[in-house]
């Protein structure tokens, strides 16, 4: 089974770029919704709202969602590259915001893509490009004499360990790379000669 990743941002992050006496900041951020993404663009939209253009772009989903905005710009020379320098990063429900105080010196076309393409690739990597593999929960019930022989072997399968209940019998709640979950299974079936399987809860993703 191939590993299931998921890239986004691991936080908000933001960059600087000068050409030509303009000033381009690139903010951006990991977003859950397109809500989001639109409260996170009007904040940073009112924090410059003395700059002439304030473009951005939002990816999620994947590439199901995508949106952006010149504000002002020549059409295709701002929003269009900050989207597809996220596209090209590989990130998804991410947003970013590329705020332009102007500096007296015409760019041309060719020069603003540059800008916000460089610029929006600043912001992106301020706030640190992270990828998570998919994970399996899992909850497995055992005897108390079990357990110290399982805890062994989650552990060389990589577990993270969620929680632990003691009762009667002991309920170990856990979570696996989704790669290996079906040797884990057939490991546990193994040692218990049957008796005992994990259930399966979720699935998440997470870094390791």
């Amino acid at each position: 089974m191939d590993a299931v990743l998921y890239t986004t941002l691991e936080g908000s992050g933001q960059a600087e770029f000068v050409e030509k006496k303009s000033i381009f900041i690139g903010n951006a951020a990991p977003v859950r919704s397109e809500e989001e993404a639109q409260a996170f663009i009007k904040r940073i939209r009112n924090s410059h709202s003395d700059a002439r253009h304030n473009v951005w772009a939002y990816m999620m989903k994947g590439e199901i969602v995508a949106r952006y905005s010149d504000d002002g710009e020549p059409q295709g020379t701002a929003g269009v590259p900050v989207l597809d320098t996220i596209r090209k990063s590989g990130v998804t429900d991410a947003v970013v915001v590329v705020t332009r105080y102007f500096g007296g010196i015409l760019l041309g076309a060719g020069g603003l893509v540059r800008a916000y393409s460089h610029t929006a690739r600043l912001a992106l990597e301020a706030a640190h490009i992270i990828t998570y593999e998919q994970y399996t929960e899992l909850s497995l019930n055992c005897s108390y004499s079990d357990y110290q022989r399982y805890l062994p072997e989650l552990s060389r399968f990589g577990a993270v360990l969620d929680d632990t209940q003691f009762a009667e019998r002991v309920n170990i709640l856990f979570a696996v790379k989704s790669t290996v979950a079906d040797a884990l299974f057939a490991r546990v079936r193994e040692m218990s000669g049957g008796k005992d399987a994990p259930l399966i809860l979720n699935t998440r993703f997470d870094y390791r």
